[in-house]
């Protein structure tokens, strides 16, 4: 579970990350989910953008990516989302204290 101040620090990491993945409206399928597992193991910090055509919006998607991924929800603005999850084998982020 992110503390407020671990959560505020991934905020202001996330500004400067592009969305590297898009839900459409085929929406949270198997395939986007193995995409994002791997986003997640290599980069840790994820921008989402949701698309205008999706079923769902920004918070609803990230909610249910979060449960499928076990990544932690950062921020949703607008129609994107930010996630994070440690990585197993190679941890980049690290927390100031």
């Amino acid at each position: 579970m992110l503390t407020g101040k671990q959560r505020s620090y991934l905020k202001g990491l996330a500004n400067t990350i592009k969305p590297i993945t898009q839900i459409g409206k085929q929406g949270i399928t198997e395939n986007f989910i193995h995409q994002l597992e791997e986003a997640l193991e290599a980069r840790e910090l994820v921008k989402v953008h949701v698309l205008e055509n999706s079923l769902m919006n920004a918070k609803e998607a990230a909610s249910e990516v979060v449960q499928l991924t076990g990544a932690e929800f950062v921020q949703a603005i607008g129609n994107k989302f930010v996630i994070y999850r440690r990585s197993k084998e190679n941890p980049k982020i690290h927390f100031p204290h």
